[in-house]
C-alpha cells in the first residue's frame, strides 16, 4: 500500500482529504479509498453507504493512523482518507 502511494504522489489521480474524496466518489471514476486505522466513523458511514448505492471502488484500511499517513504522503498535516481515480 505505501509503495502504491508514494508512486502516485506525483499525479493527479490521487485526492487526498475527506471533502475532495467524498465528491469525487459522489460524481464517481473512483477506483479506491484508502482510510487511515483512526479516520472517523462518520466518514466510513458515508464511504459504505456510496458503495452501498452501487458505486464500484474499493476500501481499503492504510493501517496506519492519520499523522503517518500524512507523513507518506509527505504532507505537514494529517489525512485520514485518500482516493485513486480510475
Amino acid at each position: 500500500m505505501k509503495t502504491e502511494i508514494r508512486k502516485m504522489l506525483g499525479s493527479d489521480k490521487l485526492i487526498l482529504g475527506s471533502e475532495r474524496v467524498l465528491k469525487a466518489v459522489r460524481k464517481g471514476g473512483v477506483a479506491k479509498v484508502v482510510l487511515a486505522s483512526n479516520a472517523p466513523e462518520s466518514l466510513k458511514a458515508q464511504l459504505e453507504q456510496y458503495q452501498k448505492l452501487g458505486d464500484h471502488f474499493l476500501i481499503e484500511d492504510a493501517g496506519v493512523p492519520n499523522d503517518e499517513l500524512g507523513t507518506l504522503c509527505k504532507k505537514p498535516f494529517s489525512i485520514a482518507v485518500l482516493a485513486f481515480l480510475s
